[in-house]
């Protein structure tokens, strides 16, 4: 029999093992370790600061777990949870301590803030390593998936049409519930409590509630865009196509890659050097050219500077966009409608350019055929689309797991952060390259002679 290794599962040891000697040393846990020790969590020991009862675990515990979490594609707090009493990595990172899914649950949504914030901690982290130069950065959106179905959405003129149905079927199953409750009184007394209510009418009460929020809540927002824009709030009408989400009323219908999809429009601002993320957004509308002023203002907020250089797609041209990059002396390369009927009325593409109602597109137009803005905007494509690939694809996040544009605004910090995380970690422990095999020297003649001899 031919002899094995030693294998031996109910061997105890000595001496204690080290979780760490487990772990390579190559794995991230032990950076997210060292980073978090140099961030400032004051903010979270300011809430615990004046609470009675059991001690809550240490904020360095709980960041650490969802950094590292993301940096593993573990998202979910039941996965956390199970992560921390099974993986040796988590075990370690936590120290031996198993919270539960709902300590980590209420930890997440109750420091959504105070987890976004940390963001600029980490950039700032970045910077200083040398990561962060605003040479160039690259502007794009993606649509992520929100944790709602569309088919749980109905338009304004589906509501309208439904809302009466359901008011009669509810009166009906109130006229109904009062026969029986009369014919149950009269056979068995009044002793019930009257409290019970039929399933069914519980159910069809529960929609109409439904479809009457859904109503309001497409009335206030088409309300609220009236006054925005200096009109009769009061005499605002509701689109019959207009759409709201029963499930996560916030979202909307986006084009996604995989068809029309209820998504947010996550946007990132990605330094072309290092690919680290230097600002970041989520909004509930699908276009992009609203994005590029605000996150244009968060890279100046976040770095102190604004870029040198700018790149993004058509998604972002527009004349006020061109305006403020302008102002920002940012020197800008956004491409531009591909055909001129695309073009916004009163625009030239030709040498004449009469009307001058355009003169920063005529700008970008010009300076998208230099050999410059050419080589400018093919930095585009591989700064900030790898990004996304990254985040979807090596790290999994297809679809939000919260609701809400604030829950999915934290969200998306979070794997931000990791990210810039990841390239600080690479940054500073690059990866070995590989040991190439040690050739053999040729073989002499003799050689070769006696291995023939041999066989």
């Amino acid at each position: 029999m031919r002899h094995y290794r030693a294998y031996t599962p109910d061997q105890a040891a000595l001496l204690p093992p080290s979780l760490a000697e487990a772990i390579p040393e190559n794995d991230p846990v032990f950076f997210v370790r060292e980073v978090v020790g140099q961030l400032d969590l004051g903010a979270f020991h300011q809430v615990y600061r004046a609470e009675r009862g059991q001690p809550p675990y240490h904020p360095a515990l709980m960041v650490g777990l969802f950094f590292y979490g993301a940096a593993r594609r573990v998202y979910s707090s039941r996965r956390l949870a199970e992560a921390c009493a099974r993986d040796v990595a988590f075990i370690y990172l936590a120290g031996g301590a198993t919270p539960d899914h709902h300590t980590i649950c209420e930890f997440r949504q109750r420091f959504r803030k105070e987890m976004e914030a940390l963001f600029v901690q980490v950039l700032l982290l970045c910077q200083e390593a040398g990561l962060v130069r605003l040479g160039h950065i690259s502007l794009d959106g993606t649509k992520v998936r929100a944790n709602a179905s569309k088919h749980k959405a109905m338009s304004y003129g589906r509501m309208v049409l439904k809302e009466p149905e359901l008011a009669a079927e509810v009166e009906r199953l109130l006229g109904e519930g009062s026969r029986q409750d009369a014919e149950d009184d009269a056979a068995h007394g009044a002793d019930d409590d009257g409290f019970s209510m039929p399933a069914e009418l519980r159910e069809t009460s529960r929609r109409l509630e439904t479809i009457r929020a859904g109503k309001q809540r497409l009335e206030e927002m088409f309300r609220q865009r009236a006054l925005e824009k200096g009109k009769d709030a009061e005499a605002a009408v509701v689109p019959d196509r207009a759409q709201t989400n029963f499930t996560d009323p916030e979202s909307r219908i986006m084009s996604t890659t995989e068809g029309f999809q209820q998504s947010y429009n996550a946007q990132a601002a990605v330094d072309a050097s290092s690919q680290v993320i230097v600002a970041h957004e989520v909004s509930n509308a699908a276009p992009d050219v609203q994005r590029l002023r605000p996150m244009l203002a968060q890279v100046q907020e976040n770095t102190g500077h604004f870029p040198n250089e700018l790149s993004a797609d058509a998604g972002y041209a527009s004349e006020a966009n061109f305006t403020a990059l302008a102002e920002a002396d940012v020197y800008a390369v956004v491409a531009l409608r591909r055909y001129h009927r695309d073009e916004p009325p009163g625009a030239d593409p030709g040498p004449k350019r009469s009307s001058g109602h355009w003169p920063h597109r005529n700008v970008i137009r010009d300076r998208l055929s230099t050999p410059q803005g050419k080589a400018a905007y093919k930095l585009r494509k591989q700064t900030v689309e790898p990004v996304f690939g990254q985040i979807k694809g090596a790290r999994s996040f297809r679809q939000f797991l919260c609701r809400g544009l604030t829950a999915v605004s934290a969200e998306w910090a979070l794997l931000c952060t990791v990210h810039n995380l990841l390239k600080l970690h690479q940054a500073r422990h690059p990866a070995r390259p590989p040991v190439p095999p040690r050739q053999r020297p040729p073989r002499t003649s003799s050689e070769v002679n006696q291995a023939a001899l041999s066989i």
